[in-house]
């Protein structure tokens, strides 16, 4: 099968594939760049950034693609309204929005014409997102990594959404191959969006210690925790999630960087140490599928085998 164009606002990737917005600094201009090459749409993590730091890699990004970027940020951060301003003023192209559900967030697009696409979960959310003026929606199923707002499978929700929105639909949560792929676009999805895998890139900005970590995963190790934000997050079992999955682990510093949290543990620090390369006291987010992938590749070869895979379907 001969993938389509994916059109969301004005914009058009022409491979229908989202790189899932990994944080914290999974996905920076490197990752998304990368993958805005190869037709898709690149997404830089701007959870847990400065202003100053989001600027930076938006203007990195433009300087190593002309293709689509865009941000994602979770609904739940304090300064979510601030960082979607900064992004907007910067000229990106899209703002994906996670963990969380804002009506507020579609009026901070409309006057600058910058899709908003929120990430739902059910086809009631992505009926009231589309009057509120979303462009495009993210459904994500239990499969997918990080924070979670259903234990339904993402093949049986994609037929409900899109049913009931006319506005385009990705599917995310396990996505891994070409065959997924058009599997989705099948059951009426416009395009997919893939985290695990590209985590698992050359191009991600996870230290090698965390990219060796994902491929030691076995399915035992995917665990799921509660996290801070009040949502359950999927990740891997490591000494750090056992901890939080026995009891809290509060903090003993809080920067106040949620709008409303738990206080069960840090979770921007615990990503970040994770992210640099920590597996004994990080949060290491990922997908349910995340042990079927064995191999770190780049981004260029990812996108050949998708196709390759897509096309013999």
């Amino acid at each position: 099968m001969k993938l389509p164009e994916l059109k969301i606002g004005e914009k058009i990737a022409k491979i229908p594939i989202i790189q899932g917005g990994m944080a914290i600094r999974l996905s920076t201009a490197r990752l998304a760049a990368a993958v805005a090459n190869e037709g898709g749409i690149g997404l830089i993590a701007a959870s847990g950034m400065s202003h100053d730091e989001l600027r930076y890699e938006i203007k990195l990004a433009r300087s190593l693609t002309k293709g689509v970027i865009g941000i994602n940020i979770m609904v739940a951060a304090r300064d979510f309204a601030g960082v979607v301003k900064t992004a907007i003023s910067e000229g990106i192209d899209l703002v994906v929005a996670g963990a969380g559900f804002s009506r507020d967030m579609f009026a901070l697009g409309k006057e600058s014409g910058t899709p908003i696409v929120p990430i739902v979960s059910t086809a009631k959310l992505a009926k009231i997102s589309e009057r509120l003026g979303a462009s495009a929606v993210i459904v994500e199923g239990k499969e997918a990594g990080g924070h979670l707002g259903t234990d339904i499978s993402i093949k049986k929700i994609i037929p409900d959404v899109r049913a009931a929105v006319k506005i385009p639909v990705v599917a995310a949560g396990g996505v891994l191959s070409g065959r997924d792929i058009v599997d989705f676009i099948n059951m009426g999805a416009n395009g997919v969006q893939l985290g695990s895998r590209f985590a698992a890139s050359i191009e991600s900005n996870a230290a090698p210690t965390l990219k060796e970590y994902y491929l030691k995963s076995k399915p035992d190790d995917i665990v799921v925790i509660h996290s801070p934000v009040g949502l359950p997050g999927r990740a891997v079992r490591t000494p750090f999630s056992q901890r939080v999955l026995n009891g809290p682990v509060p903090p003993k510093k809080c920067d106040s960087c949620l709008k409303a949290c738990k206080h069960n543990f840090c979770i921007i620090r615990a990503l970040i140490r994770a992210q640099q390369g920590d597996v004994e006291t990080g949060l290491v987010f990922t997908g349910e599928y995340m042990p079927r992938i064995s191999k770190i590749l780049s981004v260029k070869d990812i996108f050949a085998g998708l196709l390759k895979e897509a096309a013999a379907v």
